[in-house]
């Protein structure tokens, strides 16, 4: 009750202050806003950030502080004396306005929407951290996208990581208070260590680097209404600029993604660097190879996390896992392939899905679950499996404890968990796919690429699945023109199934070159030159279609890219499977011809013309020149290659008297014979043998290419096995390796545990020595081997003239109140003969003691020093008034 009281009173005061203000600066749609984030240590923070900004930034903040809901808050009285804005308390509806600062009140939980705060009621599950700044650093992303900024100040735990994630992913900027100036390091060095902060300054600088973002021309109020990717003006030129230098850094080709995404990304770099357009940000990457890697990370938008999207891992569980588990033989390995897995959550969620399923199977087969990514850093962090604490937030507390161990940092996947995964770099649409897949989840990846590279990838998982295998998609995809491919199992879960059809073949996708965009024609288009440029190109379409023998294009594996007019009786469709293949489609008599030319004109990257070639069409023979025309030859750099077939005539007097002559035997041949038949059998024969010459060629052609197929495959295999054989002896040196270092390591632990208990005891042999010389009332002095002193009494440090600081040294340079004569050659006898010598002296004062040396013995009874303890004489008075069973005894 006082709470409420207090905050309503704080609110209206801060309403009376403000009201010029705020009607100075009525509240917008889509203004900047900052929400600043702290905790532990968060006021002095607060009190620096806010006193160095600048009152007119055009922007909106938010302090979201933990506090004590249970009482009354001095925020806001304490920061307007530094702040040179309005502040006020957050209340529920209440409309963002520029320059103003808005602080949390205790018990709140705040979120934004459509530019007004939303005060949430408490929740949240018992065990979970109460994350006040990540929740609204996720509203304020999912409310402003790009023109959101998120500020990490001091304070313990992890709240904020999850929002900073949030805030990039949407186009946001971040930054997290330094190690240095933090009262408190603990939450900035976790958002920090995310990856998702763009900088990391003190707040003083902080505030500067606000102020520069308000001036820059993407956050000016007129460029409000329109969104980063329509300010920033990059022409097609500078996109392929930027292409190509991260094509030269970092080996992937970005062209083929999504315009909106790349200038979406740009837009949050040029405003991050306070440039003033494209032209200049691509004169930073071309002197800055780190900002390349910059751009390159924020484009392939590395943001995952644990169980997304419930929906997906319901539908695994309840159609996938059962369907791949039913009949499965116990040594068959369940596969499955994770593309674009970032770094890894989504792999470990499939793993931890997947062993609570098999919890209770009696047969478990091998699993392997394969992760890819083109970011190289994000598939180191997937192999570590350390991750925030804040994934508290996505993994329920049994999981947690049950697939998680607590490290410094945060929480790691356990082993047996991690043993199962393999990560890999991998670019999903260039590099050849894992096989034999049983279940492929491909999530969010999609929706970044343009429409051709998406039915390049589709019909690569469609290849790289196995028959009946699964595919999931997100929630924003769909395989599109690809359904031919897949079955859909789960409309909403995004749950496909392989269908058992042939797919087209994967070709190397040719992506046309972008030109800028020409002058708009305004011409009048049903002129006079308008008629005679349509009379052309039709003129030249009738010609073409009548005079251009028909054909295919193909590749370099002889996949049909393209039909050229109609190519029956040449090609047609053959029993069985759908296939583009040409050799499974061309006429049999045509193949042994084919083969030699595609194989010559491969090899030569000239033209060949196969002349006469024969073939029988409906009990009819027929006669046809083959083509081939290698598109090298024209268009650099092409590989393709165009098939056409040219019929021949052949008359019919020729065939029946060819026929005739056939009968003829050798020896009419010999006696003169038909005048009219004899030339005829001639040509007939110098075909026959020009035919058979050609075919030879044919056959050397068909001999040589196999020749050199099996030498490759020959050398191929014995590089596979040499291959094998080295990481086999790899893989058992490594298995020795493991065995000697889990050996070493269970005797260190030995080790450390002897040595724990050795210290305990040398610890606890020490206080009793301790102890025991300081409650003994006589003077003892314990040399070493070389008569140095190791350790004395307190009564013989008074005897002896002794300080703390003479431990260490000879005895012979200590001046005592006692003249002991041959010390050190009586000290010397005792050490080397083990034996006890006793002295009777006395000091300057005339006291008397007798001395008794004794050897030093360690607790392998060896010697390694002296004892002298000094027992004063008692005088005949003093000795008959002490009772007999009180005197000292002489030895």
């Amino acid at each position: 009750m006082v709470t409420d009281q207090f905050q309503q009173g704080q609110a209206n005061q801060s309403d009376q202050s403000n009201r010029s203000s705020a009607a100075l600066t009525p509240p917008r749609e889509d203004i900047p806003v900052v929400g600043i984030g702290a905790s532990a240590g968060g006021l002095a923070a607060f009190k620096a950030l806010l006193r160095d900004l600048a009152p007119d930034t055009g922007m909106a903040f938010v302090l979201i502080q933990h506090l004590d809901p249970t009482h009354a808050s001095l925020l806001v009285e304490l920061l307007a004396k530094d702040c040179p804005m309005p502040i006020q308390l957050a209340s529920d509806g209440l409309p963002l306005a520029p320059n103003q600062v808005y602080a949390i009140a205790p018990g709140q939980r705040l979120s934004l929407q459509h530019n007004h705060l939303v005060v949430l009621p408490e929740g949240g599950e018992q065990g979970r951290a109460y994350n006040l700044v990540d929740l609204f650093f996720s509203s304020l992303a999912d409310d402003r996208g790009s023109k959101a900024i998120g500020v990490v100040l001091s304070g313990t735990a992890s709240d904020g990581s999850l929002g900073c994630r949030a805030i990039k992913d949407a186009g946001g900027i971040t930054f997290a208070q330094d190690r240095d100036s933090a009262e408190y390091d603990a939450m900035p060095a976790n958002a920090v260590a995310t990856g998702y902060v763009d900088r990391v300054l003190p707040p003083v600088e902080i505030a500067r680097e606000l102020g520069r973002l308000a001036r820059h021309p993407l956050l000016r109020p007129e460029r409000w209404i329109q969104a980063p990717e329509e300010v920033v003006v990059a022409n097609p030129t500078e996109l392929n600029k930027v292409f190509i230098l991260l094509r030269a850094r970092s080996g992937h080709d970005f062209s083929a993604y999504k315009e909106t995404t790349i200038r979406r990304r740009l837009a949050r770099r040029i405003l991050l660097h306070q440039l003033d357009s494209t032209a200049r940000y691509i004169q930073l990457l071309q002197h800055d190879a780190k900002e390349i890697d910059a751009l390159f990370h924020d484009i392939l938008i590395n943001v995952t996390g644990f169980f997304r999207d419930a929906e997906g891992f319901e539908a695994l569980e309840r159609i996938s896992f059962p369907a791949l588990m039913q009949g499965r033989p116990s040594n068959l390995p369940l596969r499955i392939w994770v593309p674009g897995c970032s770094t890894g959550q989504e792999v470990y969620s499939i793993a931890i899905a997947l062993d609570e399923y098999l919890a209770e199977s009696t047969t478990v087969p091998s699993i392997q679950i394969f992760g890819s990514d083109v970011d190289d850093e994000a598939i180191e962090a997937a192999r570590a499996a350390v991750y925030p604490p804040s994934i508290i937030g996505e993994v329920s507390a049994a999981r947690l404890k049950r697939y998680f161990q607590r490290v410094a940092n945060g929480y790691q996947v356990c082993k047996s968990i991690r043993e199962r995964c393999i990560f890999a770099l991998q670019d999903v649409t260039r590099d050849p796919p894992f096989s034999r897949i049983d279940l492929l989840s491909c999530r969010n990846l999609l929706i970044y690429l343009q429409q051709p590279l998406q039915q390049k990838v589709l019909q690569l998982f469609h290849y790289a699945l196995q028959p009946q295998g699964f595919l999931l998609l997100g929630g924003s995809e769909s395989v599109g023109s690809q359904a031919a491919l897949f079955a859909m199992q789960d409309k909403q879960a995004k749950l496909y199934r392989k269908k058992s059809v042939a797919a087209s073949p994967m070709n190397e996708l040719v992506l046309p070159t972008k030109r800028p965009a020409e002058e708009p024609v305004t011409a009048d288009l049903s002129g006079p030159e308008s008629r005679v440029y349509d009379l052309n190109r039709e003129t030249e379409r009738r010609l073409l279609a009548r005079y251009t023998p028909v054909g295919v294009v193909i590749d370099p594996d002889q996949w049909i890219l393209r039909f050229l007019g109609r190519t029956w009786p040449y090609i047609e469709p053959s029993a069985g499977a759908a296939t583009l293949n040409l050799y499974k489609l061309a006429h049999p008599d045509l193949i042994v011809e084919l083969r030699a030319a595609i194989h010559a004109a491969t090899k030569d990257g000239c033209e060949q013309r196969k002349e006469h070639v024969r073939l029988q069409v409906q009990g009819q023979e027929q006669r046809v020149d083959i083509q081939v025309l290698p598109l090298a030859a024209a268009i650099r750099g092409e590989n393709n290659l165009i098939v056409l077939f040219e019929p021949r005539a052949v008359s019919a007097a020729v065939e029946e008297r060819a026929a005739a002559a056939l009968t003829c035997s050798a020896g009419d041949l010999d006696a003169g014979g038909d005048a009219d038949t004899t030339p005829e059998l001639l040509r007939y024969q110098a075909e026959l043998e020009r035919e058979l010459a050609s075919t030879r060629a044919s056959m050397q052609s068909i001999i040589e290419a196999q020749e050199g197929t099996n030498e490759a495959l020959s050398a191929a295999s014995e590089e596979i096995q040499s291959t094998n054989e080295e990481l086999q002896s790899a893989n058992e040196e490594l298995e020795t390796a493991k065995e000697e270092l889990q050996s070493t390591n269970e005797e260190l632990a030995t080790v450390n545990d002897e040595l724990e208990n050795r210290n305990r005891e040398l610890a606890q042999t020490n206080n009793d020595l301790v102890n025991l010389l300081s409650s003994v009332e006589l003077p003892i002095l314990i040399l070493s081997a070389d008569l140095s002193i190791r350790q004395f009494t307190e009564p013989a440090e008074a005897l002896l003239n002794l300080i703390p600081a003479d431990i260490g040294r000879r005895i012979s340079h200590i001046k005592s109140h006692l003249e002991i004569p041959n010390l050190e050659r009586l000290v010397l006898e005792v050490i080397d003969e083990k034996s006890l010598r006793t002295l009777e002296i006395e000091d300057d004062r005339g006291h008397g003691y007798s001395v008794r040396i004794r050897p030093y013995k360690t607790i392998d009874n060896r010697v390694d020093g002296a004892i002298l303890v000094f027992i004063p004489r008692l005088s005949a008075a003093s000795t008959a008034a002490v009772p007999a069973d009180r005197r000292p005894r002489t030895p």
